[in-house]
């Protein structure tokens, strides 16, 4: 997995504005059905775990299924109350953790 690509709609939002994230990552997303060169299936390697938090505060989790694409993005929104961290963390079956995260600096 690599460093994951993260936009906000505005880093200075207002209180009560609405801010929407683009998160992409890169991962194979190995589904355990393919044949690899030798023949032998490939082992099942998927992001399976998404969690993002705003200070520590859970907003959600998700748990993509065999069916995500290879580098999956995700976009949400939630509502801007005060100054904070955006942090996301991503999970795949062979135990390795991306994480990611905004700052924000409300007005």
């Amino acid at each position: 997995m690599s460093t994951p690509r993260i936009w906000i709609s505005n880093d200075s939002p207002e209180v009560g504005e609405v801010v929407r994230v683009r998160a992409l990552i890169e991962h194979r997303m190995e589904t355990g059905l393919r044949p690899g060169t030798d023949g032998k299936v490939v082992p099942r390697n998927i992001v399976n775990e998404f969690e993002a938090r705003l200070d520590g505060e859970l907003l959600f989790t998700w748990q993509p299924e065999t069916a995500v694409s290879r580098n999956p993005y995700i976009e949400f929104t939630f509502i801007a109350s005060n100054a904070s961290e955006l942090q996301m963390k991503w999970g795949d079956d062979a135990g390795n953790i991306i994480t990611g995260s905004k700052t924000l600096s409300v007005k």
